[in-house]
């Protein structure tokens, strides 16, 4: 069994809760929403993603019976609860940003309606897909947005918290506008497009350098990425021009170098010259090392003639904000709209729907959060999904995925595209919202 299918990965408290929601028979209809109640520093918006992994879990929830015989030895537990957690499922609605939606603070991301009990244990699961997967998309849109003509790849998974989190990073990456993933099992789970060149150790494994790169362009001779920079990285490129011919006389084009260390801007310049005097132009040059968008759009602002990026560790981990301030609160119980009024953590009431507008150009202009039962102008964001708990469509492709990403990213106005501003963008809440809460305020 996939650990990472299980119900068990959950918080303890879920249990508990439930089992005291069974004992009182709490089990009235409720939604709750999840959103981010503020942006991280540096982010002007957020990319939603990780949705077909929640339904997945969703349309899958039980607790097994090997599960539910190691809860009974859990003393919290009565054994009629545990006979209880044996046939639960889910059985609800979802509604939801489709993913690639570009999205911002409050906004509900998913709402999900369900009796109680079931609404409220699938909470930890489904934050920490969705939290991981926008986490990275958000990331690598930025990188996107600053090298839209280069060709950027995912290279992170030996630097990702855990097997997971580095397969759904490479996913999300590619949803956001990356061109491949080194992550070969990315590849056949979600058909992203892999690539990968050559390791420092395969060089020094060889007593030649140039030795090397021609039984490695023989090995590969459909797609030759020659690692230059083991030793002394003007050299290697001239070990290459010398290379080409020989190699162009058996059908072996040299199609890339690539540079991971040293000063990438003023190397690819060296080697772009190198190449070109060697008759080699149609060589690219991919770099990678340490890279995240800032880097990328250093190297690009500075004329770095670099045609591809290689991007790790500050993508994977999303290395300058490494988590999102996600909430899935109850909004609705039992006919009856709810409000958490904490200090600095209050939210807004009942079930709520987006309507993003846009200007006379297509851009973003502003959004409205409404309540679900008011009427407003505006394109409704959210969107059902899944419906006694079951998707109502199939999957939808990556490719669409992308597609939305990418539309949506060109709809940004231009302060958003920035990637070292931050940019509020406005974000209003309905009249009708206000008047609940301040109705449930009262009410005390």
């Amino acid at each position: 069994m996939n650990p990472c299918a299980s119900a068990l990965l959950t918080d303890h408290y879920q249990l508990t809760m439930l089992q005291a929601y069974h004992r009182e028979g709490l089990a009235d209809t409720a939604s709750f929403e999840l959103f981010v109640r503020k942006l991280p520093p540096e982010r002007n918006f957020l990319v939603a993603a990780g949705l077909e992994q929640v339904l997945d879990f969703l349309e899958g929830f039980q607790f097994t019976a090997e599960e539910c015989a190691y809860l009974a030895g859990v003393a919290d537990f009565t054994p009629e609860f545990i006979d209880y957690l044996a046939g639960l499922r889910f059985t609800g609605t979802v509604e939801a940003l489709p993913e690639g939606t570009v999205f911002f603070q409050n906004e509900p991301i998913v709402r999900v309606t369900a009796p109680l009990p079931e609404a409220q244990v699938i909470e930890t699961r489904l934050i920490n897909l969705i939290q991981l997967q926008t986490l990275i998309a958000s990331k690598a849109a930025r990188s996107v947005l600053v090298a839209p003509d280069r060709w950027l790849v995912d290279f992170g998974l030996r630097r990702a918290h855990g097997a997971e989190a580095g397969l759904l990073a490479a996913r999300a990456a590619y949803l956001a506008g990356y061109g491949g993933s080194s992550n070969v099992l990315a590849g056949k789970l979600f058909g992203i497009p892999c690539f990968g060149t050559m390791a420092h150790s395969y060089i020094m494994a060889h007593d030649d350098e140039a030795d090397a790169f021609r039984r490695f362009a023989e090995a590969l001779p459909s797609n030759v990425v020659l690692l230059l920079d083991t030793y002394d990285t003007l050299a290697a490129a001239r070990k290459v021009v010398d290379l080409a011919p020989s190699l162009a006389a058996v059908g072996i084009p040299i199609r890339s170098v690539r540079l991971d260390s040293g000063d990438l801007g003023a190397l690819a310049k060296a080697v772009r010259a190198i190449l070109d005097q060697g008759g080699l132009s149609g060589c690219r040059i991919f770099a990678s090392g340490d890279l995240d968008e800032h880097a990328i759009a250093a190297l690009l602002a500075a004329g770095a003639p670099i045609d591809g990026f290689g991007v790790g560790t500050r993508l994977t981990t999303s290395a300058d904000a490494p988590s999102l301030n996600c909430a899935y609160k109850l909004q609705e119980y039992a006919g009856k709209p709810r409000r958490k009024r904490s200090e600095a953590k209050a939210t807004w009431p009942g079930c709520k729907q987006v309507y993003r507008h846009y200007d006379a150009d297509g851009r973003f202009s502003h959004d409205l959060i409404a309540g679900a039962w008011e009427s407003a102008s505006g394109e409704p964001l959210l969107r059902p999904v899944m419906r006694h708990g079951r998707r109502l469509e199939p999957p939808e492709p990556l490719e669409s995925l992308r597609r939305r990403a990418r539309d949506q990213l060109a709809r940004l106005p231009a302060p958003l595209r920035a990637i070292d501003r931050p940019a509020p963008y406005p974000v209003t809440v309905s009249d009708g919202l206000k008047d609940l809460a301040a109705r449930l305020d009262a009410q005390g």
